[in-house]
């Protein structure tokens, strides 16, 4: 998805005696910003496709001389980047900005059009980098990564947003910019916790299924989610994640020549999903459910678990009231299996037909590098900004989900656990293949090993048609 469906922030205990998994406690202030800068998203090398604007390295960091006004094309649903204009324009009164915003569906499905257009915007949230660079579309952002000394951010938070010049992510030159970086895990709703007799939090796989069994027995719905727009592949990945070698999984998605999804892993995680499907851990119309359908029932009270990122932190302790939820990780096989969890940066890019593109370079850097911005992405997206790790920390409340979920942001990153979405293989793979056929996995017309091998031939179809 960009995953801009599983990317997509909202705006943003006395405790519970389970409390935060005790692995967690030991995390310190640095590690939370080193850890979460270790979510990102692809770009492209050095003459892997036309030359785009800026390649040059003749870039201006200045901050915009005269009357300048910014265009953002963004995710509905995203509203941070509104917060991050108002406070950019309290500071330099001469830009100001012009948002405009669309469906992650028509996004998708358009990004092509608006990049190529002859009003292309000067910045755009664009998660998938699909055939952009190749087709000269994006501003190769090498020269900014120099001129700002971005090379101070950990490497891995920036891993995600480069490509080669064979189309493979994770190398090459810089493409895309990460606004808040966030993390997946699991909330936990502690009333019905303590309802079934749950105590804390499982630490693994076992206790896990043995607490969904729990929350059956008593009649409580053990997993809230929904398959309709395809947000369950949360669950989904999350298992997969805890199953293999997740390095595998990053090289598929990473699009490495050989790669597959048809491995070990990613079978054993299909058929625990469609198992815990056929046992009603899943609510029963779980192909009518939407997003934010999942996330208002988790909210009302309405299932013990739920697969969601860190940036409906907020939405929770907000809906549930403090200290009536949890945040954790999930849990691998062993108790001391490290962490893996799916996270990324909420991605944009320049368009290589920006009229302003230094001053937007300019604006970026700002934002990882300003207190006050770096504060409002915390505040309202509940995401860890990134960054140089020397930065200083945003305040967060303690007792808040948002602090369980940086601090644990942090463990993953000292376990180099971090991995991308899925849904950001390929350009199509979220609307084309895995939604579609997680939903007939999820009611036993397909099997694990076919949905496996649909989904690779969806993949190899939609990298042959770059």
């Amino acid at each position: 998805m960009l995953l801009a469906l599983f990317t997509k922030p909202h705006p943003t205990k006395e405790s519970f005696p389970m409390a935060v998994n005790k692995r967690a406690r030991r995390l310190t202030a640095v590690a939370v910003v080193a850890a979460s800068a270790m979510l990102a998203l692809a770009g492209c090398a050095p003459g892997s496709g036309p030359t785009t604007a800026k390649t040059s390295g003749t870039v201006s960091t200045s901050a915009p001389k005269g009357k300048v006004t910014l265009n953002i094309y963004d995710e509905t649903g995203f509203p941070v980047t509104q917060d991050l204009a108002d406070e950019f324009t309290k500071q330099y009164p001469n830009v100001t900005f012009k948002l405009t915003r669309d469906s992650f569906q028509n996004l998708l499905a358009n990004t092509p059009r608006i990049l190529s257009g002859s009003d292309a915007p000067d910045l755009i949230r664009l998660s998938t980098l699909g055939t952009t660079v190749k087709d000269g579309l994006l501003t190769n952002l090498d020269p900014y990564f120099d001129a700002y000394d971005w090379k101070k951010f950990p490497a891995g938070q920036l891993a995600g947003a480069r490509m080669n010049s064979k189309g493979v992510r994770g190398d090459g030159s810089l493409w895309q910019f990460g606004i808040g970086y966030s993390v997946t895990g699991i909330y936990m709703n502690n009333e019905l916790a303590s309802k079934v007799g749950i105590t804390e939090v499982p630490t693994t796989m076992d206790e896990l299924e043995a607490d969904l069994q729990k929350a059956k027995d008593k009649g409580v719905l053990p997993i809230q989610t929904g398959m309709q727009d395809g947000v369950g592949t949360f669950t989904l990945q999350a298992l997969i994640n805890q199953y293999g070698d997740k390095q595998k999984l990053v090289d598929w998605m990473f699009n490495k020549p050989g790669a597959t999804i048809q491995t070990a892993a990613a079978l054993k995680g299909a058929s625990t999903f469609q198992d815990w499907a056929k046992k009603g851990y899943l609510p029963s119309d779980v192909n009518a459910i939407n997003y934010t359908t999942m996330v208002s029932n988790f909210t009302s009270g309405k299932g013990l678990f739920m697969w969601d990122g860190n940036w409906d932190a907020a939405n929770v302790d907000k809906a549930l009231g403090k200290g009536k939820a949890q945040f954790f990780l999930q849990p691998g096989v062993k108790a001391d299996s490290k962490y893996v969890a799916m996270g990324t940066g909420n991605t944009f890019a320049i368009p290589s037909k920006s009229k302003h593109a230094d001053a937007t370079a300019f604006f970026l850097n700002w934002i990882a590098t300003n207190k006050k911005a770096r504060q409002i992405v915390v505040d309202v997206t509940g995401a860890a900004p990134g960054g140089d790790p020397s930065e200083a920390l945003p305040t967060v409340a303690s007792g808040t989900l948002t602090k369980q979920a940086l601090d644990l942001s942090a463990k993953v990153g000292e376990d180099d656990g971090f991995v991308d979405f899925m849904a950001n293989s390929t350009a199509g793979i979220y609307q084309g293949s895995l939604q579609p056929n997680e939903q007939l996995l999820l009611t036993d017309k397909l099997s694990p090993s076919a949905f496996l091998k649909a989904t690779q031939a969806f993949y190899e179809k939609d990298l042959a048609a770059k």
